[in-house]
């Protein structure tokens, strides 16, 4: 979604002709108590997947899934004491639980392994600031393009570490931090994912309101090190027409315990955008030795790159291109709902079997859609719901690296609430 191929010191460079924030963040504090913030959120969740053809696909291995559940959560963030150094926590609890799955229909991750019906987590941070630039240690959310939480399931990954996020300039953002342990959307451990540690550091930049880049680092330990970059133009053509670009690249180089080799992933997509209406054009490649290795800790939201969908498109080799078009219907006065479709396709999938190249014309295509409607005023403000499907083919080439034929949709139900 966002990055670009230069050096974090040459985005500070860049910067440093920037105006300096008039304010730090620190010296508007408020006060611990006066700039907390509780925000609720309730979930019910359907998700149906069906592998077709007899395949074996999912968590638990089913050709078909049905899981529907519900969940609750509540996150607390302190303010920052005021002085020089303000110290505040952060808490985050969070509980879900099953409301039909039976007759052996599990399969898409949503509940507890061992067939566990409901599961309650509660975890906290504590943080410190200087000026604008914050520390914070203990559980996070941490949502950059190498280290992303997934949240499609009911409750989200968390992670455990140290992450230092500074805003000093105007328009530039630099984090960096190590992380340690790592929980999955459905268990209640500290570390139910097996992370040893994973680094990070990188920062993204504004140059103006249309134009910004940014490039991140990780070093997963035991499996990769990775590079992320990325340019995001928006180009305003009149009032109602503009036309963005987005490009995004992932370098990633692999240890012998996850295959070794390297692989190459980017994407360039161009969206024309015309009153209610949006049309995108989507084209990205992978090369090297392998495909894109997601890793074990990274999260399972980190890859940000445009024909990401029910597939990634990110086999060795492989080749796709995206045509979409979005929607909202807000032009039609009926705010808050919006649609969208695409249609993807790839070639050039290279398979293997035990390290040896089998074939090189793999194939895959995948037709998705969703709708969403969210509540606009009213004692329901902000209930949404989102319906989103996908059908995805593969041809047999690629039948040995786990690409099945597939339906499947999702239904979400979101209840936020803000408390303070």
């Amino acid at each position: 979604m966002r990055v670009m191929k230069w050096s974090v010191i040459a985005l500070a460079v860049a910067a440093g002709t920037s105006q300096m924030a008039v304010a730090s963040e620190q010296s508007e504090s408020k006060g611990f108590v006066e700039d907390s913030t509780l925000s609720l959120l309730a979930r019910s969740m359907y998700y149906n997947r069906d592998a077709r053809n007899g395949a074996s696909r999912g968590t638990e291995g089913k050709g078909y899934s049905e899981e529907w559940g519900a969940s609750a959560r509540a996150l607390f963030e302190s303010g920052f004491t005021q002085g020089t150094v303000g110290f505040g926590v952060n808490a985050y609890a969070g509980t879900l639980w099953q409301l039909d799955t039976g007759g052996g229909r599990r399969g898409v991750g949503m509940f507890p392994e061992n067939g566990g019906k409901d599961l309650t987590i509660a975890n906290a941070a504590v943080k410190a600031r200087i000026s604008s630039t914050t520390l914070t240690y203990g559980s996070q959310l941490p949502a950059l393009p190498v280290l992303a939480y997934d949240d499609g399931r009911l409750l989200p990954e968390t992670f455990e570490g140290t992450m230092i996020t500074s805003k000093e300039i105007e328009g530039l953002e630099l984090n960096a931090g190590r992380f340690t342990a790592y929980n999955t959307m459905r268990q209640s451990g500290r570390d139910s994912g097996g992370l040893k540690s994973i680094d990070v550091i990188g920062g993204s930049y504004a140059f103006t309101d249309d134009f910004t880049a940014a490039l991140y680092y990780s070093d997963l330990e035991d499996q990769y090190k990775r590079k992320y970059a990325n340019l995001n133009y928006n180009l305003p053509l009149t009032e109602e027409q503009a036309l963005g670009f987005d490009f995004n690249i992932y370098k990633s180089d692999y240890n012998r315990q996850v295959g070794g080799g390297d692989n190459t992933i980017w994407s360039l997509a161009a969206k024309y955008s015309v009153g209610a209406h949006a049309f995108i054009l989507a084209h990205q490649r992978n090369t090297g030795s392998q495909g894109f290795n997601y890793g074990n800790g990274d999260g399972g939201g980190a890859i940000f790159v445009a024909n990401s969908f029910l597939s990634d498109f990110n086999l060795e080799d492989e080749r796709s291109w995206q045509a979409s078009y979005e929607l909202d219907f807000a032009t039609f006065g009926v705010p808050g709902l919006s649609f969208k479709t695409a249609y993807i396709w790839a070639d050039n999938i290279t398979s293997r079997e035990d390290g040896v190249i089998t074939n090189t014309n793999g194939k895959e295509h995948e037709f998705f859609n969703q709708v969403k409607y969210t509540v606009q005023s009213g004692a329901a403000k902000d209930l949404s719901f989102r319906l989103r499907a996908s059908v995805l083919r593969a041809n047999s080439e690629v039948s040995n690296v786990n690409i099945d034929d597939t339906n499947e949709v999702r239904f979400y139900v979101n209840y936020p609430l803000s408390v303070l």
